[in-house]
């Protein structure tokens, strides 16, 4: 992904006002982000734990989405997965909900998905970040093939939220 700046950040958004993206609170390391790593940007707000957001390319322009993270499902006996990297998570995985673009949004139409809680699926994808040796699963697709799993998983659910 090619850095990004704080205005093409704000003007990427599709499913909250314009006034609602001049007010979120942006990473404040944007410069140091690993942006060669990264299939998107998301990062959770620190002044609302329950906001997220997340920004990607889809159909050859940026689209960002705001984001409700639920509690992270816990006191389970077997781990959960994140649908969009396909990484197993001992703790749990949220559920991430993003009101639909448009007329829909207004309705109070949404879509959800669980994602990893930090939204880090680029790194654990390409192997940066790991979960514990017992959470791994066995894969056999190339890192260049999991990049696309993850890239098409992400596209699937932006489609669901924008259109």
């Amino acid at each position: 992904m090619k850095p990004l700046t704080e205005s093409e950040i704000r003007a990427s958004f599709v499913n909250c006002s314009k006034g609602e993206a001049k007010r979120m609170n942006l990473p404040r390391d944007l410069a140091e982000r690993p942006w060669e790593d990264l299939d998107y940007l998301g990062w959770r707000d620190p002044q609302a734990p329950d906001r997220a957001y997340l920004v990607a390319e889809l159909d050859g322009r940026l689209q960002g989405v705001v984001l409700r993270a639920g509690a992270r499902r816990t006191g389970q006996a077997r781990p959960s997965m994140c649908r969009i990297c396909l990484t197993a998570h001992e703790g749990g995985v949220p559920l991430m909900v993003a009101p639909r673009a448009g007329e829909a949004g207004k309705q109070g139409n949404s879509v959800g998905i669980y994602m990893c809680d930090e939204l880090d699926c680029s790194l654990y994808t390409r192997g940066i970040k790991q979960v514990r040796p017992a959470m791994r699963l066995g894969e056999t697709l190339t890192v260049e093939e999991r990049i696309a799993r993850t890239v098409t998983n992400l596209e699937a659910f932006l489609t669901k939220v924008t259109h």
